[in-house]
């Protein structure tokens, strides 16, 4: 049946092109290589990136099927628009515009007052109607910039524009499960699809990969995508040249595809990149082209020569009609930005005095951030919220990353762990102790009724104290001998065996305190 089962369709092996690379500012390339008027040295590479980004929305772009499609049952999700059948007529989704806007506000870009949809006219087994709506000359969002962090330097990489269209279908290419027949899924077709086309100002695979992450980040944040690269909802393409500094050579621009992490689009670019550089060097062509990206094997394999936008032939969509974006709307969205990670990670440092490095790590992911202010609440002083920012670091994250939860899930809520850093720092818990509470902490139990439970609240007898260091210096004479020698280090192995006899409940101080009285001891 229709909704039931994946479309046949012939397969082959001709791909065609679905990317507007009009506004590269890459030259076609002179490859017409004269290698001794060439400073190799002083080649530049020239790197820009295209990244489409799912927008989150529960519906498709152009009509009310859920564009939640990740388990469903292929064509499920489709209706008479999804499929492009003749005289279905496209809805536009208001709030996957708004969020659009939203990102390109996020992104410092400038939102013109009016734009529209045009067609891009290519022929495709996943895309049924043979176009697909997007925009051309007319964008949402124009001129932003993004902050990127390499090796401890901040720059600003330059964003063209943000725009808004419609996902394709999925092919599956499973020729021998499928009688030599590739199978078309339609369920993503028309799931909303910003894409960000950014400036051709990064030097560096190492600058594209922070980009990607600067990138994603925001968009996570402002909740504009959910970012999942594994899920297809974060995708990039990269675009990469080499030229003379003196402009005397200027390659042609060749863009990479099929990259599906971080770590793959930097290992594509500095192959690419050394493949350019090698040519230049050989005298060998270079021409304008697509490449696939082969993770396997870590190289990049030509696909097919490079289109240009007027392959696509563009003109306005007919069935939509062109946007008023208000003074307003664009006022009222801003309100929803919110705090950009950026200047989150600023402000733990310079307001809660966290280390620069902590903050980085606590911005990675909204979720890790929201959870740490809520842990630190209104305690701000003395130290108190890198202490916060070390149990959660270190301990609780440890602790979901072992059992499998994801980077922004946690294993106890945020006033679980508060309450456990005020013991310690109340001196109700020694560090050890309370690493104890932490993996035995059942279900919505409080820390403190936690370590009564297991027997870890601090020792306050001074006795019992007294009596575990006379205890630990019986079991450990050479260790006393050493220290009344003149080996003071030898103290901490007496330490050491002092603290396990009282089970890590007496604090360290304490402990030092009686080893050092009786130790002293005529």
């Amino acid at each position: 049946m229709l909704n039931r089962a994946l479309f046949h369709v012939p397969h082959f092996g001709l791909f065609f092109a679905n990317k507007d690379h009009l506004l590269y500012a890459h030259s076609e390339g002179n490859t017409n290589l004269n290698v001794t008027s060439i400073d190799v040295s002083t080649l530049k590479t020239v790197i820009g990136l295209e990244v489409h980004a799912q927008v989150l929305t529960k519906s498709k772009m152009y009509c009310s099927c859920s564009a939640d499609y990740a388990n469903a049952e292929p064509n499920t999700h489709v209706c008479m628009v999804c499929l492009g059948l003749p005289g279905a007529l496209p809805v536009m989704n208001e709030q996957a515009i708004q969020t659009v806007i939203r990102t390109g506000l996020a992104l410092n870009c400038e939102i013109p007052e009016f734009c529209k949809m045009d067609r891009k006219n290519y022929v495709y087994p996943d895309l049924p109607k043979g176009y697909q709506i997007s925009q051309y000359d007319l964008p949402l969002c124009i001129d932003g910039t993004l902050e990127i962090t390499v090796d401890g330097e901040t720059r600003t990489a330059g964003i063209t524009r943000v725009h808004i269209e419609e996902d394709t279908g999925r092919l599956v290419h499973d020729i021998a499960a499928n009688e030599g027949l590739s199978l078309v899924d339609l369920n993503r077709s028309g799931v909303p699809l910003m894409e960000i086309v950014g400036e051709p100002d990064l030097t560096t695979p190492e600058e594209a990969r922070e980009y990607l992450i600067a990138l994603r980040r925001i968009l996570r944040a402002i909740g504009a995508s959910t970012g999942n690269m594994e899920e297809g909802a974060f995708r990039c393409d990269a675009n990469i040249s080499v030229r003379a500094e003196d402009g005397s050579f200027i390659g042609p621009k060749v863009e990479i595809k099929n990259m599906n992490s971080f770590r793959a689009v930097e290992r594509a670019l500095k192959y690419e990149e050394v493949r350019q550089r090698e040519a230049v060097v050989n005298g060998e062509e270079l021409v304008q082209e697509t490449r696939g990206w082969v993770d396997g094997q870590g190289i990049t394999v030509s696909q097919r020569s490079k289109e240009a936008a007027h392959d696509y032939r563009y003109f306005p969509e007919p069935d939509l009609p062109p946007l008023h974006i208000s003074r307003e709307m664009v006022a009222q969205i801003s309100t929803t930005v919110g705090e950009l990670p950026v200047d989150r990670e600023r402000r733990f440092v310079s307001t809660l005095g966290v280390s620069v490095a902590d903050a980085a790590v606590l911005n990675s992911e909204r979720g890790i951030a929201d959870y740490f202010e809520a842990a630190v609440g209104e305690n701000t002083s003395n130290g108190y919220p890198q202490q916060i920012a070390n149990w959660l670091l270190n301990d609780v994250m440890g602790m979901a990353k072992a059992r499998g939860m994801a980077a922004d899930e946690f294993p106890i809520t945020s006033d679980q762990l508060r309450e456990l850093v005020d013991l310690v720092v109340g001196k109700k818990l020694t560090g050890t102790a309370a690493k104890s509470v932490l993996a035995g902490l059942n279900d919505g139990e409080a820390p403190t009724t936690a370590a009564e439970r297991l027997n870890l609240l601090a020792m306050e007898d001074d006795g019992a104290v007294l009596a575990a260091a006379r205890e630990a210096m019986e079991a450990q004479p050479a260790a006393v001998a050493d220290y009344r020698s003149g080996k003071q280090a030898a103290i901490g192995r007496l330490m050491g065996e002092t603290m396990k006899r009282t089970g890590g409940r007496a604090s360290a101080d304490d402990v030092r305190a009686a080893l050092l009285s009786l130790l002293n001891e005529a």
